[in-house]
C-alpha cells in the first residue's frame, strides 16, 4: 500500500510534500532546499513514504537523526509525520520500522525518540512497538 524509500535528492515535489506535512507537526519554519540538502549530506537519514507504489503523492516523512558527542554515535527518531488524509492506516509504524531498520544497519544498538504527551496516539503507537519510556527531565532554553 505505502512505499517508504530514502531521500537522496531534493526535488520540487519533496520541497511541496514538506510545505504541507511539517505544520501538520509544528509551527516550527518550513526547512529550506538548502537545509534539506545539509540533512541528505549529513549521517541522518530521511525518508517518506508514497501512496500507493512508487509514483504515488509524498505522504509520510521521517528521519534518524544521527550525531556523535564524547559518548559515542547516537541516534534519535525525529519528526515522523504522517499527513492527515493517510492517518490510522499504519503508516506511522512503518516509517518508524523503517527507521530502526536503517539504525539496525548502521550498526546502532538502539535509538531514542521524544514524543509531546499531547500525541495520545503517537504515544500509544511507540509503546506498543516496544519503545521503553525513560523517566527523565527535558529542558528547553530560549535563545
Amino acid at each position: 500500500m505505502f512505499t517508504i524509500h530514502p531521500v537522496t535528492s531534493i526535488t520540487p515535489e519533496l520541497l511541496v510534500a514538506f510545505e504541507r506535512l511539517i505544520p501538520q507537526l509544528t509551527k516550527a519554519p518550513l526547512p529550506t532546499r538548502d537545509e534539506l540538502q545539509v540533512l541528505i549530506d549529513s549521517p541522518s537519514r530521511l525518508i517518506v513514504a508514497r501512496s500507493p507504489g512508487e509514483t504515488g503523492p509524498i505522504v509520510g516523512a521521517a528521519c534518524l537523526g544521527v550525531f556523535r558527542t564524547p559518548s559515542g554515535l547516537h541516534a534519535h527518531v525525529e519528526d515522523v509525520i504522517v499527513d492527515e488524509s493517510a492517518r490510522g492506516q499504519g503508516l506511522g509504524e512503518a516509517l518508524v520500522n523503517a527507521l530502526l531498520q536503517i539504525a539496525r544497519e548502521m550498526g546502532f544498538k538502539g535509538v531514542s525518540l521524544t514524543c509531546n504527551p499531547r500525541r495520545v496516539a503517537a504515544n500509544q503507537l511507540y509503546k506498543k512497538m516496544g519503545f521503553k519510556e525513560w523517566k527523565t527531565n527535558t529542558y528547553w532554553y530560549d535563545l
